[in-house]
């Protein structure tokens, strides 16, 4: 009782941030559940088009959105040190190296052609998968604006929009893939690159009303963000880059890792195929809860160092794992108990079914690992500690947790293959190996910061 008396403020001011960063991840995934609900009542074809185009198009756009994701803890310690007059000069710097690596974006992504030609696909599913690639390229200067922004309002601890702007996201793109899938209105029937157009125009419209609300809202007004605009200046944006660059790369690691591990599993039939693919999709939809509590304390650990209280920084770290820990004990149980009933929602198929609930299983521990790594890193974010937690991440990814699930999953060195049950112990070999060397590594960085600031105070005592 005599903790929480003394620490609610901090638990009110983490758990207000989470909230809004939770459902605006959360509206992200259902337009994607759209654009797949959408292109496959079109056609199985469309269907995978959709699903190879969106599976180029998503890391193409990771670089972009680490640098976005670098504003959030240089803009929040800014905001914790009062130094409000360096804010719109970094909002614009970080919109300039965003921009430029949004270019490098659409130049990467005109090698699809040579791309679909190496997996020999046929004519319809290339001349739609291109289409799909086509089209929804037109959103990537909306991406830049919208990332930018909405990193620039979670830095400045208003999370707020991001929720907003996610449902409007989502009022767009569902009438938008109806009108261009299908071609009602008048509209041209475009099939699945339909879903391409569609996402174009709702990343304009999220780009569009962030910037309506960023350059409106009273609360930015002291900020002059718009009073004078600033010529790119190379120091701010390499340095930009230099903290964004490792926190892309990282996200590429794990994106990367499971992809891979797709097409490791993918000849081992298609019902470990779907089984896994099940278990992955609601990982996937429970790790929005630990994402978002780690993009918070993000915020807080910033905030905190800006203002000169490092001890309140690892007071937010420990909360948040509190709040992780909870949420993954609780979720790992259900996951547990109920993987069968789980996996029943999408396949009547019970041979699916059996074993899509043993991989729940290990997803319920699978999600008490990814909970503590995503909060370490988040809270090593804040520190603008990046560098060293992409190389971690790297390690622990893929020559040690591939390397494990490769092992136990497709061969007989250690034990019987255990097919996609042994990728999935090499998943959470993988994020308990990142979750204690990114503690570890958080842990000498705190140590570092809390000595600087003692010396500081020694200094100005003096």
């Amino acid at each position: 009782m005599n903790w929480w008396s003394n620490n609610k403020g901090e638990c009110r001011k983490l758990a207000k941030l989470t909230g809004p960063i939770l459902v605006a991840q959360l509206t992200q995934m259902l337009m994607s559940v759209v654009d797949t609900v959408m292109a496959g009542r079109k056609g199985a074809v469309d269907l995978a088009a959709v699903s190879v185009g969106s599976s180029i198009f998503v890391p193409a756009t990771l670089l972009v959105f680490g640098l976005a994701l670098a504003l959030a803890p240089i803009i929040s310690h800014l905001d914790g040190s009062n130094s409000h007059r360096r804010v719109a000069n970094i909002l614009q710097q970080g919109l300039y190296a965003c921009a430029i690596v949004g270019v490098i974006t659409l130049v990467g992504m005109s090698s699809a052609p040579w791309l679909l030609d190496i997996m020999e696909v046929e004519d319809d599913f290339r001349a739609i998968t291109l289409d799909y690639l086509f089209y929804i390229a037109w959103g990537i200067p909306g991406f830049v604006i919208y990332a930018v922004l909405r990193n620039f309002c979670e830095g400045m601890s208003n999370t707020m929009p991001s929720l907003i702007i996610g449902f409007i996201g989502l009022l767009i793109n569902i009438p938008a893939n109806y009108i261009f899938v299908y071609g009602e209105f008048g509209m041209p029937e475009l099939g699945g690159a339909g879903c391409g157009l569609a996402t174009a125009i709702v990343l304009w419209g999220m780009a569009f009303s962030m910037a309506i609300y960023t350059f409106t809202a009273k609360r930015y007004k002291r900020l002059r963000l718009l009073r004078r605009w600033y010529r790119p200046n190379w120091d701010d944006v390499t340095y930009v880059i230099r903290i964004g660059f490792p926190i892309s790369m990282s996200l590429f690691f794990e994106v990367s890792l499971f992809a891979a591990v797709a097409l490791l599993i993918a000849p081992l039939g298609p019902t470990v195929v779907s089984a896994h693919q099940i278990a992955l999709n609601i990982s996937s939809l429970v790790y929005m809860v630990p994402l978002s509590i780690s993009m918070a304390v993000t915020l807080r650990v910033g905030f905190a160092l800006g203002a000169g209280d490092p001890k309140n920084a690892m007071l937010s770290f420990k909360i948040a794992m509190l709040f992780g820990g909870v949420f993954a004990a609780v979720n790992g149980l259900i996951m547990y108990l109920g993987g069968g009933w789980l996996a029943s929602l999408y396949t009547p198929d019970t041979g699916i079914i059996n074993l899509a609930a043993t991989l729940m299983g290990l997803a319920a521990i699978f999600t008490i690992s990814d909970t503590f790594q995503a909060i370490s890193i988040g809270t090593l974010r804040g520190y603008k500690d990046t560098k060293y937690p992409m190389i971690l991440a790297f390690i622990s990814y893929w020559p040690f947790g591939l390397t494990v699930g490769f092992i136990l999953g497709r061969t007989d060195w250690v034990v019987p293959a255990m097919g996609a049950a042994g990728f999935w112990i090499g998943f959470i070999s993988g994020l308990s190996v990142a979750a204690v060397l990114l503690s570890l590594r958080l842990r000498r960085v705190s140590r570092k910061y809390e000595r600087k600031h003692f010396r500081e105070q020694l200094n100005s005592a003096a």
